[in-house]
């Protein structure tokens, strides 16, 4: 217990030493003069993730890969069970930052290079699931696809169902960045059936019903059937207090948009639930409700300048800007011949 008192938790770590280094971590990890035995273990593993969440909470995504690599013999001291555990625990707050540090797709290598040495093959599947996901998110459509296809044979035939749902889900996402729909309809079939035969979820079932309206609004064209369903991702994520809730009501007004009816995106914004995530992403979607209710492409083009980063950089509403554009152009042009009788070509 002695020893266990002289391991400081993140947050003392922080506080006495200000920034975090190296040596910090070392000496957090493996104080100096310590026999370790069950409980001091027991303490160091509670102060590692203590530290790993306020550096996670303090934005300190760097300092974090550091202590993700510097404290892996650490994990030698462990269980199995609980270094898997404490491993994907410590890379999902590091990318769940979504720091773009560039370090995401390397460290996610090593770990699962160590988990193929340590034969931790559970562990070694969750975190190639994530180097999937962070392959789709930096356009390593290749990459994504190759480590998909070997991953997906593997896990068809265990029992981790939830995972499989996700690597299914992440090729359908993939698919439809490679505009080839017939396939990410495929994929997206496949995850859904997964899904009906477990427990999903809710964030994940939200992230299905996502992905179901993305890809009606992109292949079909069918907004009124991709409402409903980013509706209900909506729902979801709210349940869980995920941001991506944000994202499915950016979504929900963008079909109102493309319907023909920008006039609902106001009510739909003064929904108490709505007002809740009030921002600038629901900003940016009621300037183009407004500019097409006015049918003023001046408007709409000054939104896409002003809200460059929700608008343009969004691949899901920048899919569909052209054909906004194209009728917002023609609404344009009969509101300016409209006073008219008679127009002479």
């Amino acid at each position: 217990m002695a020893g266990a008192a002289a391991v400081l938790n993140g947050r003392d770590v922080l506080a006495h030493h200000g920034n975090f280094n190296v040596d910090i971590a070392k000496q957090f990890v493996f104080p100096k003069d310590v026999q370790p035995d069950e409980e001091l273990i027991r303490v160091k593993e509670q102060n590692l993730l203590d530290l790993a969440k306020t550096l996670a909470d303090s934005g300190k995504a760097k300092e974090l890969a550091t202590l993700i690599k510097v404290t892996r013999p650490f994990l030698g001291l462990v269980s199995k069970a609980k270094a898997t555990k404490l491993v994907r625990t410590l890379v999902d707050l590091f990318l769940d930052m979504e720091a773009s540090t560039g370090l995401e797709v390397d460290l996610c290598l090593e770990c699962i290079e160590w988990a193929k040495q340590e034969k931790r093959n559970y562990l070694r599947q969750a975190l190639e699931a994530r180097l999937i996901s962070l392959y789709y998110d930096t356009g390593k459509y290749t990459e994504a696809l190759n480590l998909g296809c070997v991953l997906l044979k593997e896990l068809k035939k265990l029992d981790d169902k939830n995972l499989l749902v996700e690597v299914q889900l992440l090729e359908s996402k993939v698919y439809h960045c490679l505009t080839n729909f017939p396939r990410a309809r495929a994929a997206l079939t496949a995850a859904r059936t997964t899904a009906n035969g477990i427990y999903c979820h809710p964030r994940l079932q939200a992230a299905l019903d996502l992905q179901s309206g993305i890809l009606h609004a992109a292949d079909e064209k069918d907004f009124k059937t991709a409402f409903s369903y980013f509706f209900e991702a909506f729902e979801g994520y709210e349940s869980v207090d995920d941001p991506k809730a944000v994202i499915s009501l950016k979504y929900m007004l963008l079909s109102k948009i493309m319907l023909g009816d920008p006039d609902d995106v106001t009510s739909l914004t003064m929904g108490k639930l709505a007002m809740k995530y009030a921002g600038i992403d629901v900003d940016a979607m009621k300037a183009i409700a407004a500019a097409n209710s006015k049918r003023s492409l001046a408007e709409f083009q000054e939104a896409l300048k002003k809200y460059k980063k929700q608008l343009i950089e969004d691949p899901i509403i920048r899919a569909h800007l052209d054909a906004l554009y194209d009728t917002m152009l023609e609404k344009n042009l009969c509101r300016i011949i409209e006073p008219y009788s008679k127009v002479q070509c």
